[in-house]
């Protein structure tokens, strides 16, 4: 199925750049129709191919690094073009254009071998739920990053920062619940796999890293609401430890012997 990966994917980032461009120019009327045809076309496009994927491999299209960019790529286009129909902000939708070509691309200039095989701990039920939900905080938490760089910015510049803020929040808030039931899934699969809710592996402790730094974030923003500079400082922070946590920490010497390192 991988051979056909270059239609979809070019194709994919053709539509959503054309899509995306018709956005920018504040397009009405027709063109405005075919702002969202093209932006549904490569969302549809994203998803045709993980589910032929998933057919032709027999098994979820979650166990390597590649796989993985192609779920982000479909979730954080789906999350930037509804929070466009919600908020008409075309710069995250720009944003997340941006992020769903990039890994696309990635996946096409560094392919994998596939394999139709899954290690006995990954036939769980827990592996779709749990990999589904961390990859769909992460893609909410990206765009908490572009708020916080945003954000800052707005201080520097003097405007009024009370709106992105919220918004902030808001996709904070929502990434937080996704990546706790994320630490839920997990622990849960573990018990079933290992016999252990918790074991402290590499992976384990810089996922619960991540948890913490958004719990942290959430509760200064309630015990210092006027620290906004700090507000903004640890979303940007706070993203960088996410890409750590995912693809990051496989390369340390510490995880070679981690259960959880991308095969």
């Amino acid at each position: 199925m991988w051979y056909y990966y270059e239609f979809f994917a070019l194709s994919g980032i053709a539509a959503m750049f054309i899509g995306t461009l018709f956005a920018i120019i504040n397009s009405k009327g027709k063109t405005k129709a075919l702002k969202d045809i093209f932006l549904i076309i490569s969302i549809a496009l994203i998803a045709i191919f993980i589910t032929i994927l998933w057919i032709e491999l027999e098994r979820p299209p979650m166990r390597t690094l590649g796989e993985t960019r192609l779920w982000y790529s479909f979730f954080v286009l789906l999350i930037g073009y509804i929070m466009y129909l919600r908020f008409k902000l075309r710069l995250f939708l720009i944003y997340c254009t941006m992020m769903a070509a990039l890994f696309l691309s990635l996946n096409y200039f560094m392919p994998e071998v596939q394999s139709k095989t899954l290690m006995p701990a990954l036939q769980s039920p827990w592996f779709v739920p749990h990999v589904i939900v961390y990859l769909v905080s992460y893609a909410l938490l990206g765009l908490s990053a572009l708020f916080g760089i945003i954000g800052y910015i707005k201080i520097k510049q003097g405007k009024e920062i009370k709106e992105t803020l919220l918004l902030a929040d808001k996709v904070v808030i929502a990434g937080f619940g996704f990546l706790t039931l994320g630490l839920v899934f997990g622990a849960l699969w573990a018990k079933e796999a290992w016999g252990n809710f918790w074991t402290w592996d590499p992976k384990e402790s810089w996922a619960l890293l991540t948890w913490l730094v958004y719990l942290i974030y959430i509760h200064y923003r309630r015990s210092k609401p006027s620290d906004a500079k700090l507000h903004f400082l640890i979303l940007f922070l706070g993203f960088i430890i996410v890409l750590l946590c995912w693809f990051g920490i496989q390369y340390l010497p510490v995880a070679a012997n981690s259960v959880h390192v991308y095969s």
